[in-house]
């Protein structure tokens, strides 16, 4: 395993990046509860919040965040398995709008309990027809004196039905597209909130529809100003979407060391499947796979920790290219593993399972490739 762990003596890190990760592995094997794939996904994560915040890795995804030390997080929980990473990420993805843009009231009143792990935090942006294109977002929030009134539906929301509270992003002005939208925290018990939905895919995690129904909130759970919410979405992505990269590169490290072990100790036509010329090529092919997504996704996590403003370019590559080759390095160790691994829940299965929705939330493989460009071309 010396190999997983050779790109952190790369100069994108300082000592107190190798130090954390040496913490994580130590922490792993007793710290982290043991998850059943069969189990209920929902008692799995709450269980995978609480052990997190109790070992103190939250404040890594909650608190100033260093966007290096959360990726290598993200890279290695991943590697565990894919719903240790979704509970760690979610509690930053859930909060980050909070402590990037929150009033003092706001951050006191939800980022302690979210960094220990006694509330669970959720991002509901997308809608039924508002996925990708943010400008399409219909729900509306009514600020009438000092309440806040939501009526519409979100979908598709990570930790639906389990949050403590949701940053929902509405309508608060008659303005066209990404303009006039507002960030606003709605916590889980808020009267006119309901759950009408769950939603079962293939690597099962909470996932839920919100239905706002006349659904009161004080005003002054706004978050930064009115009309800010497009851009309050954007600067939370900026940060999270290198890290996505992260999680598609720890679920591929995983691939290629169950493969490494598979080829080196399966026989086939009396010799190990590591000394056919072909699998030597697959092997190469996906060491290198590995290898490019870690520059790309820790060339953007040390960007941003270096003071860019953005890193719109450098996050969208890493997200892009590190979860499209995930997606080729676990499809080869499935295949390398034979009949063996489309056994359910064997390690290369899960993965197999896991590695598909990346390349889709927190903005497609197509739509990184339009920022990418419109990134490239001269104005």
């Amino acid at each position: 395993m010396a190999e997983t762990f050779e790109h952190l003596t790369w100069p994108f890190f300082e000592d107190h990046h190798r130090a954390s990760h040496r913490e994580l592995e130590s922490w792993i094997p007793e710290g982290l509860p043991k998850i059943d794939d069969d189990a209920d996904e929902r008692h799995t994560c709450r269980a995978l919040v609480r052990a997190l915040g109790d070992g103190g890795w939250l404040r890594h995804a909650v608190e100033a965040v260093d966007v290096r030390t959360l990726c290598l997080m993200r890279e290695r929980l991943a590697s565990e398995h894919g719903l240790a990473d979704f509970a760690f990420a979610m509690q930053g993805l859930g909060s980050a709008p909070i402590r990037l843009f929150g009033e003092g009231a706001l951050k006191e009143r939800y980022l302690p309990p979210t960094t220990t792990g006694t509330k669970i935090a959720a991002f509901a942006l997308s809608e039924p027809e508002a996925g990708s294109d943010v400008g399409a977002i219909t729900t509306r929030a009514r600020i009438q004196g000092e309440e806040i009134i939501l009526d519409g539906t979100k979908t598709w929301i990570s930790n639906g039905g389990i949050a403590d509270y949701y940053v929902v992003f509405a309508r608060t002005e008659d303005a066209p597209g990404t303009k006039g939208l507002s960030a606003i925290v709605v916590d889980a018990d808020a009267p006119g909130l309901n759950i009408p939905d769950t939603i079962d895919v293939i690597a099962p995690h909470p996932l839920a529809t919100l239905a706002f129904e006349g659904c009161h909130v004080p005003a002054t759970n706004l978050i930064g100003e009115r009309g800010q919410g497009f851009k309050i979405a954007m600067a939370t992505l900026d940060i999270f979407r290198a890290s996505v990269g992260a999680a598609a590169l720890g679920l591929s490290r995983r691939a290629l060391d169950e493969t490494l072990t598979r080829v080196d100790t399966r026989r086939q036509f009396g010799k190990k499947l590591s000394e056919f010329q072909l699998t030597q090529a697959r092997i190469a092919e996906m060491a290198t796979a590995v290898d490019a997504s870690a520059l790309l996704v820790y060339r953007s996590a040390w960007a941003k920790d270096a003071g860019a403003s953005r890193v719109t370019k450098e996050s969208s590559m890493a997200k892009m290219y590190a979860t499209e080759s995930a997606q080729d390095v676990v499809d080869a160790a499935v295949q390398l593993a034979g009949a063996s691994g489309l056994v359910r829940n064997s390690v290369v299965e899960r993965l197999y399972r896991e590695v598909r929705a990346l390349r889709i939330y927190e903005g497609t493989t197509e739509i990184q490739k339009l920022i990418i460009a419109r990134q490239v071309l001269p104005t």
